[in-house]
């Protein structure tokens, strides 16, 4: 069995411009370079000369994204299915336990990996596909390594079945290689479950040969962390949690996080602060609504988009108790949720409780949310709620901070160049940010990475939802005004600034005016004189 970590290997090692990362917080010592790009296929390939006949399965996020034909951003072009670039025999998709303990039941009593097609949560390869019963046969790989609009077609298809109860088998036909077949994914874990996974006799820390290198940094953030759920039925185009873990939100119980909690409060190094409790949304707490564990999660709406579904269930009161439990603990002194919170849930719901508590007690003077952007059609786009919703959610915030006695801020993560992003999307963004008095630090260009909507609204030019043309912005350059716009203040983005706004026809925010995002001329930086006096060069 082969996975490449916990991380993609070319998200790991390249930024989104594809320069080189200059650290690994997956390495002992955080040093670079450790693992090779598109790690699984590099190391199945290495197995496969050493052992010719021995099967290999692989899994993990890198294969799991990877798992059908889909377009690689690093090289700019179309690839297989990881099964037919790594040689191995047999794909593990999604998180993977109910396939690996079936797998390893029919091993166990004698099946050859060769026929393991029935295994739900796996792909297989095949030279014939008579025995697939009610598959979809999607573009071939022909097809979609030549033709793009094929591609958004095929996403789609992909995209409408993730779900356990209602996805088919679907069929990618490679020629005269053979097929490969993607079998519905595994049901959700139950509760019970999903404790007993989380409670099993983990080290919970690196090997300890890595002590000398200085150790793994990636474990500083989860060490004292609580994983309450998995799963995400937000439905954001750029992101492939959905792809990956599935829609339904799966829980878990107050009682196995209140026991690992304790067990945490015995560490040595614990200090009594709980660094998160959360998952992909920490304020999720559950499957969207009472349906899906019957009728599978709508394979033609999303829960949350454009509005919430009016049959979410929107309820923090397990949150809200769970809580106040963990607070409750000896030796605990404070709960933070860094995981993040879906703003428009906690808009739907008429009880104030949880935010009044979330900024009470779990917020240290600054809350991050996301919402990404501020034009709609781009929201629309993101798979994110219209502008005005995270508006009326700043107002209410700050509401509830003044009411008690708080002084506390919303930090938005933004994202600049997403499919759909116009210069003037941008510039839109940059008043936004200079309306908000805060300048954000860090800005994420959009990353294509394998397996989401937005990638393939990248690659593509189309959104695989109406097939419709979308603007993509992939030259550098183009990249770097949207970018800059987010930062407008930094001196060294004045150029860029000043000539996207030139660009737009937008000189009416060049001047010394209060909406003014730059000033007409570009301003010389303070330095210092050899004595050490600052001075402030003329105009």
């Amino acid at each position: 069995m082969v996975s490449s970590g916990n991380m993609d290997s070319m998200v790991n090692h390249y930024t989104v411009n594809k320069k080189r990362r200059h650290s690994d917080a997956y390495t002992p010592g955080g040093v670079a370079g450790k693992r090779p790009d598109h790690a699984t296929v590099v190391y199945c390939n290495l197995i496969r000369k050493k052992y010719k006949k021995t099967p290999i399965i692989i899994g993990g996020i890198e294969a799991s994204l990877r798992r059908l034909a889909h377009y690689d951003y690093w090289s700019n072009k179309m690839k297989r299915s990881i099964l037919m670039d790594s040689g191995a025999d047999l794909l593990m998709y999604g998180m993977g336990e109910l396939a690996t303990v079936e797998m390893a039941d029919a091993l166990n009593a004698g099946i050859e990996v060769k026929d393991l097609t029935f295994l739900k949560g796996t792909v297989y390869k095949t030279k014939s596909i008579d025995h697939v019963y009610d598959g979809i046969l999607l573009p071939s790989w022909e097809e979609v390594s030549e033709n793009k609009e094929s591609y958004a077609k095929s996403f789609f298809t992909q995209y409408q079945n993730t779900d356990f109860v209602t996805a088919k088998p679907l069929i990618e036909d490679y020629g005269g290689k053979g097929y490969v077949v993607q079998n519905p994914p595994q049901r959700p874990l139950n509760m019970q479950e999903f404790d007993d996974v989380c409670e099993l006799p983990y080290e919970n820390t690196y090997h300890p040969s890595y002590q000398k290198a200085g150790g793994v940094p990636a474990i500083s953030e989860i060490r004292f962390s609580l994983t309450s759920n998995r799963g995400c039925c937000g439905g954001c185009s750029f992101c492939a949690i959905t792809f990956h873990q599935g829609r339904i939100v799966q829980a878990r119980s107050q009682e196995s996080l209140l026991r690992e909690a304790k067990a945490m409060t015995k560490d040595p190094d614990f200090k009594g602060y709980i660094h998160d409790v959360g998952g992909a949304t920490a304020d999720f707490r559950g499957p969207a609504c009472k349906k899906q564990m019957t009728k599978g999660a709508c394979p033609n709406k999303q829960c949350m988009w454009p509005e919430i579904c009016k049959n979410m269930k929107v309820d923090h009161s397990d949150l809200v108790s769970l809580l106040r439990k963990l607070r409750a603990l000896p030796g605990v002194k404070k709960v933070f949720i860094r995981s993040g919170i879906r703003f428009d849930y906690l808009m739907a719901d008429p009880d104030d409780t949880f935010l009044r508590e979330l900024c009470k007690y779990h917020v240290s003077g600054q809350l991050r949310v996301a919402p990404e952007h501020v034009t709609d059609h781009v929201l629309a786009l993101m798979g994110k709620p219209k502008a005005k919703v995270y508006q009326d959610f700043v107002k209410k915030f700050q509401k509830v901070n003044k009411e008690l006695g708080m002084n506390q801020y919303v930090v938005p993560y933004l994202i600049s160049s997403h499919p759909g992003s116009r210069l003037e999307d941008a510039v839109a963004l940059a008043e936004s940010i200079r309306d908000m008095g805060y300048m954000p630090e860090q800005v994420q260009d959009f990353y294509p990475t394998p397996s989401t909507m937005a990638t393939v609204m990248y690659y593509t030019g189309l959104d695989p939802r109406t097939m419709k043309k979308v603007t993509v912005i992939s030259n550098p350059h183009e990249k770097a005004l949207q970018r800059a716009l987010l930062q407008y203040r930094k001196p060294e983005n004045y150029d860029l600034v000043k000539e996207a706004l030139l660009r737009v026809k937008r000189e009416d925010l060049i001047g010394f005016g209060e909406k003014c995002l730059i000033p007409p001329r570009k301003m010389k930086s303070n330095h210092k004189t050899k004595g050490g006096n600052k001075k402030r060069n003329r105009r």
